[in-house]
């Protein structure tokens, strides 16, 4: 019943933690792409795909005391930090074994920025077209921030990484 909360924990466990509401919805949202079996469904959003679901799973697992939530005041605006709890680390056996088969690709997605992890999610969100049809789509629904060549090559070549 809660193995889909076991799955969150066992994420940002082997991410050493996650920082960024944000990013933590991008993370899972690639995972559940390469066919990591996250259960959220997912809408197209402001900061591109977004689950509903994700954030309520959150919530609900600070609740429990299995992931801790801290504020980081960064001035003009809240960053959350979150990271797994010792009885989050507990909770986590419930699935036996980690559902990542390599750990590390939990660490690589972290070690991105947000905004390097949105163009990728985009991407990821319009995989099922040809990839001039992904670039002229993300230019549409993010054309405000500006993505270079450079950076949508990166982004495609990140995608390819994490799929072999």
């Amino acid at each position: 019943m809660l193995q889909g909360h076991a799955k969150i924990v066992d994420f940002i466990a082997a991410a050493e933690g996650v920082t960024g509401r944000k990013k933590l919805q991008k993370m899972i949202y690639i995972m559940k792409k390469l066919d990591i079996p996250f259960q959220e469904k997912y809408e197209f959003h402001i900061y591109g795909p977004y689950s509903e679901e994700l954030t309520a799973r959150v919530e609900e697992l600070c609740d429990m005391g299995f992931l801790s939530e801290t504020l980081e005041d960064k001035g003009s605006y809240v960053q959350y930090k979150y990271s797994v709890t010792e009885e989050g680390q507990e909770f986590r056996k419930v699935l036996g074994k980690s559902i990542l088969d390599n750990p590390l690709t939990a660490g690589k997605l972290n070690a991105k920025s947000g905004r390097f992890l949105e163009l990728t999610a985009t991407l990821l969100y319009f995989d099922h077209l040809n990839r001039q049809e992904q670039i002229d789509k993300l230019h549409v629904v993010k054309g405000k921030l500006n993505f270079t060549t450079a950076e949508i090559d990166e982004a495609f070549a990140f995608i390819e990484e994490l799929s072999s």
